[in-house]
């Protein structure tokens, strides 16, 4: 019984510090100071192009103008890296972090390009471009969102 009571004490001593811990770096990111782009900064697909039919397994080439490439990691003013978006409705918050998930791939490593395979049909693509903490900048550096349609024959 005495055992128990200590355990359930305990359990609820490391449960607290998560919570305090996790409330803690979630105040520290949310303020982060969001980082400069210029005004000019445009991200663009080089290919495809817009409305191409692409076998399965095609190249994407990615396009920046009046900014630098950085990895992340790097807080460089005015640079930033790739992010891919595949198939979303619309764009994720631009003042978070962007998710990695299989509709947002990330290129922190500073990569131009990169090979997707995707099922048969229409497809959506569009870059954004995250800081050295995956967070959009103050001026968005957003790609025109392409159509691509995956051909069910290579």
């Amino acid at each position: 019984m005495k055992i128990q009571k200590i355990t359930t004490i305990l359990s609820a001593i490391v449960l607290t510090t998560i919570l305090s811990f996790s409330s803690f770096a979630n105040n520290a990111l949310a303020n982060q100071p969001i980082s400069h782009a210029a005004e000019d900064a445009k991200a663009y697909l080089i290919e495809p192009q817009d409305g191409e039919i692409v076998p399965s397994s095609f190249e994407v080439k990615f396009g920046l103008s009046g900014m630098e490439i950085a990895p992340a990691g790097v807080e460089q003013d005015n640079s930033g890296h790739h992010h891919l978006l595949i198939d979303l409705p619309q764009v994720p918050s631009l003042t978070t972090a962007l998710p990695a998930n299989e509709n947002i791939k990330h290129f922190g490593k500073g990569q131009t390009e990169t090979s997707l395979e995707l099922e048969p049909g229409e497809h959506t693509l569009q870059l954004i471009v995250g800081d050295y903490a995956h967070t959009p900048h103050d001026h968005p550096v957003i790609s025109k969102k392409i159509k691509v349609i995956v051909s069910s024959k290579n």
